[in-house]
């Protein structure tokens, strides 16, 4: 595949993706081995009836551009809980960290106070491992009450996010309400003060 190029035909295989206000497909990123494993992952919208939010899935890229490239071994490895019914915030950018792990970026879809709630993945930074499982020393991890895969809290609605090219840090750009915008580190555990503390 030769980056900046866009194919002659629509990559097969990929499933349904929920077109939903600001939702629909969000990211799109290789596998930090994928001139390997050929691995794929992307985050999207979807849901059922009104209750929809941000999942992420990877599958397996073969073919050529002659033939046309498809998505095999297709499997959603993360799914934002609990769904929502409104039409903003979804996030979502996808980084990975040099362990190997997988940040995903989630909206807080327009219930601002579940951003500060633990117990769900509503305006929180998450990181799983490539197959969707929590790693060892995610913050939350063992945590009563808390959803293990969380990373950060009090995030409204992260839409940038890279690696610190010396530092590793996983650097974030919030959009923020009337001028609110923010970039910031984000650090295991950190509140980033959404709806607490805003402008």
């Amino acid at each position: 595949v030769e980056r900046g190029k866009l194919l002659p035909r629509p990559v097969d295989g990929v499933p349904p993706v929920r077109v939903h206000g600001q939702g629909g497909l969000l990211d799109v990123t290789t596998h930090p081995k994928f001139a390997s494993n050929g691995l794929v992952y992307w985050s999207f919208a979807n849901g059922s009836g009104s209750e929809v939010g941000t999942e992420v899935a990877r599958g397996r890229l073969s073919g050529d551009a002659a033939g046309g490239y498809r998505l095999d071994q297709v499997e959603v490895i993360f799914r934002q809980q609990p769904k929502a019914s409104g039409t903003p915030h979804f996030g979502s950018r996808l980084v990975w960290d040099r362990e190997g792990n997988l940040f995903v970026t989630l909206g807080d879809r327009g219930q601002m106070q579940e951003a500060q709630n633990l117990n769900g993945h509503i305006g929180k930074i998450v990181r799983v491992t490539e197959t969707g499982t929590v790693p060892a020393n995610n913050p939350f991890r063992g945590q009563a009450g808390a959803r293990p895969e969380i990373f950060s809290l009090g995030n409204r609605n992260v839409q940038g996010a890279a690696l610190h090219p010396v530092t590793g840090e996983l650097w974030a750009h919030e959009h923020g309400p009337q001028g609110g915008d923010e970039v910031n580190i984000i650090r295991p555990g950190r509140n980033y003060g959404w709806p607490v503390i805003t402008y």
